[in-house]
């Protein structure tokens, strides 16, 4: 039953008690994927939850860099917390309805949290910049402050701008259709649902694409700097040491934006793309970066390596 929440203009406003999800409709491996994804989602909370323990549990490692890998950590958590538990409940046990206000609530965490993983990529080529390029004002421009600051700043943006692109969600009137076409409750597969005017709603959508743009073309300026720094050493140890340390943020980079890219291409080039690839895509696209991130930074980076390393002894130590 939809239910008129207000009237203006003697029309009312109608809120319907919720959505239905009705993603994957011709995926015939539906449950093994998702069963897949609890997987990547038991990795996320268990390798993110670990990174920030070694992290915190270790004063050697609370330095600016630590700080913000902690920050993507936290993010990444969240990220697939928003998605992946609804997702078993939607596709698993076959209850794909989602009451509105929750709806809501996962549409502004989730897209908060991409646009915080955009920032928290940027901010950590920030740190490499500053290290590589600018070593001697190191600890004039990347401080802890100064990094608290700069988290503290993306976050407050992020939250402010999606709690008013999930606001105005509520100016909308479902008077239709109540079935969204995705693996959560979307933003613009739920928008263009609506029945009055969404032109808002579109704007705001094409705005927020700046949050992934704008932090991608700050790492390129970044690294175009770093490449050039690196090219003026003179002794090719020092080059490879810099540029190993960038290892780890360059795939992070990689597998976070480049997937995100192309399927965004590909769906303004190619107009007919099958939904439920699309939707299988998007899934994957969102859902592997913050299961894989911890693991890189694990493996490939020597402070985390070695605390690791260091635990499991005494575990083994002290049973």
């Amino acid at each position: 039953m939809l239910v008129p929440k207000s009237v203006t203009n003697h029309s009312a406003i109608i809120h319907p008690p919720g959505f239905y999800i009705i993603g994957f409709k011709s995926f015939s491996y539906i449950s093994a994927y998702i069963f897949f994804l609890v997987f990547v989602y038991l990795v996320t909370v268990v390798f993110n939850g670990l990174l920030m323990y070694i992290i915190a549990m270790d004063n050697k490692l609370h330095t600016p860099k630590f700080l913000a890998v902690v920050n993507l950590a936290v993010i990444d958590a969240l990220l697939n917390t928003s998605t992946i538990p609804g997702m078993v409940k939607t596709f698993v046990l076959n209850d794909n309805f989602v009451p509105f206000n929750l709806c809501l609530v996962q549409m502004f965490i989730h897209y908060s949290c991409i646009c915080l993983e955009s920032y928290a990529l940027a901010i950590l080529a920030y740190d490499r910049v500053i290290a590589i390029s600018f070593p001697f004002r190191q600890n004039v421009l990347n401080t802890r402050p100064i990094m608290f600051t700069i988290i503290g700043l993306t976050w407050c943006y992020s939250v402010g701008l999606l709690a008013y692109s999930t606001i105005i969600m509520t100016r909308l009137s479902f008077c239709r259709s109540v079935t969204v076409f995705s693996y959560f409750c979307d933003y613009a597969p739920v928008f263009r649902l609506a029945c009055n005017d969404y032109s808002l709603h579109w704007a705001v959508a094409t705005v927020s694409l700046v949050n992934l743009i704008a932090p991608f073309i700050f790492i390129v300026f970044s690294y175009v700097t770093i490449i050039m720094t690196v090219f003026r050493m003179k002794s090719v140890t020092s080059r490879m040491k810099a540029l190993t340390t960038c290892i780890e943020h360059l795939i992070l980079v990689t597998i976070f934006y480049f997937p995100l890219f192309i399927i965004y291409f590909v769906g303004l080039l190619i107009k007919s793309v099958n939904p439920d690839q699309r939707v299988l895509s998007l899934s994957l696209a969102t859902c592997l970066p913050p299961c894989i991130n911890p693991i890189v930074y694990s493996l490939k980076t020597k402070e985390i390596r070695t605390r690791a390393v260091q635990m499991v002894r005494k575990l083994k130590i002290n049973p």
